[in-house]
């Protein structure tokens, strides 16, 4: 591959969710402090430049209601995973956000043909990453062994599982990005050994992440095989990622980093086809 190889955008069919009611008065990540406020109206005017954004680039957007208590009901992607027309919902590791994963199936059951409620514990998108013909699934800190097992199961691709070790980067995509069906980002320090080898043999043309880019959540981003969409603050990784062919756009999502969330975290694809 050459560093200047064309890419191409392919329009996405997005899920997300206004911050009317974000705000952080628990700590269950290491980034929520309760003590710090929290800028609703900016992180409002924040969510919708992003909203926006994916406009412009073509892709479609829907919206699902914020409910009144459910502070995080923003951050979409760990509402669901939705692969080939079929809907798992989330069943959340904290008492402080199960109600979300009912709210976001009861969104999914009226429009995707086969939608079920998980029986183990998983977050969604947040721990669910499609790469091509696999689901990459993240364990260590929410979702569990066992939701991987179910994931398999239901959506009927292999699962590869991933040990998550670093307590910052509590979600699979908040340390790995997919770029195209066969090429992912990664911060390989947020990995056990065992699976930065695996990743290493699946993806050894990985775009990789240091501790700068993965410390302001430049991982927590959205590809559509050609732009990016990335937190501004991750200048290394949008310089590597411009290397590779691709168009990183920064976006800034700082209040909804007080909540351990930014650009992934607001946005569930719909795959409604394979």
């Amino acid at each position: 591959m050459t560093l200047a190889e064309p890419r191409h955008a392919r329009p996405r069919h997005f899920l997300m969710c206004p911050p009317t009611h974000f705000d952080v008065t628990y700590a269950i990540n290491a980034w929520m402090d309760p003590g710090k406020p929290v800028d609703r109206a900016l992180a409002l005017l924040q969510w919708e430049r992003l909203r926006d954004l994916y406009l412009d680039l073509g892709h479609r957007v829907d919206l699902i209601d914020p409910l009144p208590g459910l502070p995080d009901m923003v951050y979409a992607a760990n509402g669901a995973t939705v692969v080939d027309g079929k809907a798992l919902g989330a069943r959340f590791r904290n008492p402080e956000r199960a109600a979300e994963g009912p709210a976001y199936l009861e969104w999914l059951r009226e429009r995707v043909p086969q939608a079920a409620e998980a029986g183990e514990v998983n977050e969604g998108e947040g721990d669910f990453l499609v790469a091509g013909p696999w689901l990459l699934a993240g364990t260590g800190f929410r979702s569990s062994r066992a939701a991987h097992a179910e994931a398999q199961e239901f959506f009927g691709r292999p699962v590869i599982g991933l040990e998550l070790v670093d307590e910052r980067y509590y979600h699979l995509d908040t340390a790995l990005a997919v770029l195209t069906d066969d090429l992912v980002a990664y911060y390989p320090g947020a990995f056990s050994p065992g699976s930065r080898a695996v990743l290493e043999r699946l993806f050894p043309d990985a775009v990789l992440a240091d501790a700068a880019d993965a410390t302001v959540f430049g991982l927590n981003a959205v590809s559509d095989g050609r732009h990016v969409v990335l937190p501004a603050a991750a200048t290394g990784l949008a310089g590597r990622l411009r290397e590779r062919g691709f168009e990183p756009v920064g976006v800034d999502l700082s209040e909804l980093l007080k909540g351990g969330g930014s650009v992934k975290c607001c946005t569930l694809e719909l795959r409604w086809g394979r």
